[in-house]
């Protein structure tokens, strides 16, 4: 799995020498696909026969004005691994998934994370002048055939609609053609930016189990950033709670899928994450 290796701009110290403990000696991997990658990255030249971390982050930081949002942040997922982050708005966890990405680089501290990757936002952000299956291509390198966009249309379950015009889409099927859109690029890591917000109940529900069932037949790791407790703890394999630029808390979820949210145990993991997240769960209840 070639891996994206994020540096600092300002750092903090100066880089160890090459070859020192801190600082292995690096080595090859595949030039990154586009000219908009290349700033801040370092490649290692060796890549190891089987990669530990899907995400590796260490020593994060980001700030805006001089203020840190993102403050010394360690984080890693495993290959193949669904993580949740929660948080209360402003904390970071929108920021965390576009450095992960790759859309901002200004950072200090070293992320490395797998260069086939893709993301999905709250909004679909189709282009309403293509056709969906054309929106599903956009980005990809060279002229992909149509076929490849109908496949992975096919797979969330959206392929009947594959010529159809983005504004005759309800929200669903906006948010399954961005999904679509995602995973035509096969990625190793799928970032997902609250994908659910804008969707009602029901549509939500029906996301949700399509996501989890996406998960479980492409096998990439996932990091959701959600606002909804209930959503993390019926999707994830761990929940990370984001407060103040730093990981606070985590916890894994060793539920059985799928899973039942009426199951107990289902609801002392919402109310313990609830109440990281600062509600009174009594009140609540109340």
């Amino acid at each position: 799995m070639a891996t994206d290796v994020h540096r600092p701009v300002t750092p903090k110290t100066a880089d160890p020498a090459p070859g020192s403990p801190a600082h292995p000696a690096p080595g090859p991997v595949h030039p990154a696909p586009t000219s908009a990658s290349v700033p801040h990255t370092r490649a290692p030249a060796t890549a190891p026969a089987a990669a530990p971390h899907a995400v590796h982050v260490e020593g994060l930081t980001r700030s805006f004005d001089g203020r840190p949002v993102i403050d010394n942040l360690r984080l890693d997922v495993r290959p193949g691994e669904f993580v949740a982050l929660l948080g209360r708005s402003g904390c970071g966890k929108s920021t965390l998934l576009r450095i992960l990405a790759g859309l901002d680089r200004d950072i200090e501290g070293t992320v490395l994370v797998p260069r086939r990757k893709a993301v999905a936002f709250q909004a679909p952000r189709l282009m309403p002048w293509k056709r969906v299956w054309r929106n599903v291509l956009l980005g990809l390198p060279g002229k992909p055939e149509r076929t490849l966009a109908e496949r992975a249309l096919q797979e969330v379950g959206l392929n009947h609609r594959s010529g159809a015009w983005p504004k005759t889409l309800s929200g669903g099927e906006a948010q399954r053609a961005s999904l679509a859109r995602a995973l035509v690029r096969e990625p190793d890591l799928l970032l997902l930016d609250e994908p659910f917000g804008a969707l009602d109940a029901l549509t939500r529900i029906k996301a949700q189990r399509l996501v989890g069932e996406l998960w479980r037949r492409r096998g990439c790791a996932v990091l959701l950033v959600t606002h909804d407790v209930e959503e993390a703890v019926l999707l994830a394999d761990r929940v990370l709670v984001m407060d103040e630029g730093v990981i606070a808390y985590e916890t894994r979820i060793d539920l059985e899928r799928p899973r039942d949210i009426t199951d107990p145990r289902f609801a002392e993991l919402r109310a313990r994450l609830l109440e990281r997240l600062g509600v009174d769960t009594a009140a609540e209840a109340a």
